[in-house]
């Protein structure tokens, strides 16, 4: 709260010297605009200030008289008053300065900010420089300022010689500067325009980026060029084709630009892109992937569409698959290990990865493979001739046994003629080093062979028979619902299909046992 002395006296400036709320708070350094304001509102309408809601000084006379003294007699110093003394603040001790000793006060910085005088010490000091009765060092000394200060107040409150032409200057001065407010207001628009033509730029420049992105993402998800892919090296088909894509988002206009395309091209691959050429081929495409259970890749969909008496290149069959997304999976596990250590003596590698036979029955390979399924786990045991992949018989079982792999070499050897006595390859696992095995293969005159331990590649031809089986029937499937049983049936079906149906390529596009048969080596 201030005094009513200190609201008058503010009050009275803007009254007297015709000054602006601004240039008032400038000088008193107290109070706000807004609070000088409702002071002015007052005085016009009641003639003088209410003093009844007056607080009572937290500070009385003889305290202020007290802080005052002291700050004269030791260094007028108000940082070292306020600190030795305890009260008050330091810009309340100088209000307490200018109020009791004015001419004492000295021109410095306390508390952070520059001290002001007031516009009648300026005034008592200009008019003492001007009578000369002293020299304008010892009046700035007196008064606690610098001589550049005394001619400055000088300067600004002699210029005109009279109060009137203060006045004036001062009402010139507020013309100039209303004048200043306009200019520069005129300078604010014109750079605000200027920004929202920035601003729009950015958002046109930003709108077409997004375009670009989109155009790219499209790109990789439909065309496949999602590496190294250059909106200018694409042909007109791939372009039209990114457009149709974004049509409903973008304008086509905006799009062609991008792309550098003119539209009586875009019409003319939108026409062409509407007329397919090979539907047909691409409905014998599909039919056959489904009929092989989306097993087979793109070199046996184009064995089989050949084998229908159509001639189409292997790349076109590829791409059909490709925009039709009919993919073959492919996920690799860790296969199953039957090792348990050298529980009899190890037995010669005959074979020596040579899988190449001239006739059926005379190299066998053998080994077992695990399926896991959320109901438990089934065992594979095949053997499988080297002639031309045939499984020629297997065992399926919920438990790698013994039993597994002699109900299997017992109904292989049930096919063999009396002159027939082929080689049987394996690995290192326990089933072929038990008595039983061993026993079989003596009594029937079979010669026994064995990779090295820990080198699969020695039993690959095997190994690619179980790869092939798990990528076309297991791999990318749900098995969750299925019984053990239910998988073991699947399982069968699938070594069947794959002796009778399964076409090779290694064997002119026909499967094993059609081979044999063209061959007149089956019935």
């Amino acid at each position: 709260m201030f005094s009513y002395e200190a609201r008058i006296k503010a009050v009275n400036l803007l009254i007297q010297y015709d000054m602006s709320y601004t240039d008032v708070v400038h000088e008193l350094e107290y109070p706000s605009k807004m609070a000088l304001r409702k002071w002015y509102e007052e005085y016009q309408e009641y003639g003088d200030l209410h003093d009844k809601y007056n607080k009572k000084p937290k500070y009385s006379e003889e305290e202020k008289h007290v802080a005052v003294k002291y700050y004269l007699e030791h260094g007028k110093s108000v940082a070292r008053t306020v600190k030795k003394l305890g009260y008050p603040c330091r810009p309340e001790l100088d209000t307490w300065i200018i109020e009791i000793a004015p001419v004492q006060k000295r021109h410095c910085r306390s508390g952070g900010r520059v001290v002001k005088y007031t516009r009648e010490q300026k005034e008592r000091a200009v008019i003492s420089l001007c009578s000369r009765s002293k020299s304008a060092k010892d009046v700035a000394a007196e008064i606690g300022t610098t001589r550049e200060n005394l001619y400055n107040w000088k300067h600004q409150l002699l210029k005109g010689e009279c109060l009137q032409t203060m006045k004036n200057n001062h009402t010139l001065c507020k013309a100039k500067k209303h004048q200043s407010i306009e200019t520069e207001v005129f300078g604010l628009r014109a750079e605000k325009d200027n920004l929202i033509k920035q601003v729009g730029d950015l958002q046109k420049e930003l709108h077409q980026l997004k375009v670009e992105r989109d155009i790219y993402e499209k790109a990789a998800e439909i065309i496949k060029k999602d590496q190294g892919v250059n909106l200018q090296t694409l042909t007109n088909r791939e372009k039209a084709i990114l457009i149709n894509a974004l049509r409903d988002k973008y304008q086509l206009k905006v799009l062609l630009e991008i792309l550098n395309m003119a539209k009586s091209s875009y019409c003319y691959q939108v026409i062409a892109i509407a007329t397919d050429k090979y539907s047909d081929l691409r409905t014998k495409i599909k039919d056959a992937f489904y009929d092989a259970s989306n097993r087979y890749g793109y070199r046996r969909i184009h064995s089989v569409i050949k084998s229908f008496g159509t001639t189409v290149s292997e790349k076109v069959v590829l791409r059909i698959m490709r925009e039709e997304q009919l993919m073959v999976p492919n996920i690799k596990r860790k296969k199953y290990s039957s090792y348990k250590g050298e529980i009899s003596p190890e037995v010669e590698n005959i074979i020596k990865r040579d899988f190449q036979a001239d006739k059926p029955n005379s190299k066998w390979l053998t080994d077992i493979t695990e399926f896991r399924i959320p109901a438990g786990k089934v065992y594979l045991s095949p053997i499988i001739d080297c002639f031309d992949g045939l499984p020629v018989s297997w065992a399926i079982g919920t438990s790698p046994s013994a039993e597994l792999v002699n109900v299997m070499l017992d109904e292989a050897i049930s096919v063999l003629d009396a002159d027939e006595k082929p080689i049987v390859h394996s690995d290192r696992g326990c089933h072929y080093r038990w008595p039983g095995w061993i026993e079989r293969m003596k009594n029937t005159g079979l010669t026994r062979s064995m990779s090295k331990k820990g080198y699969s590649p020695d039993n690959s031809a095997c190994e690619g028979f179980f790869g092939r089986l798990k990528n076309e029937m297991f791999y990318g499937y749900s098995w969750t619902g299925v019984s053990i049983s239910q998988f073991i049936e699947q399982l069968d079906e699938y070594v069947k299909w794959y002796a009778e149906k399964r076409i090779k390529l290694s064997l002119g596009g026909m499967s094993p046992l059609n081979y044999r048969r063209s061959l007149g080596l089956a019935g």
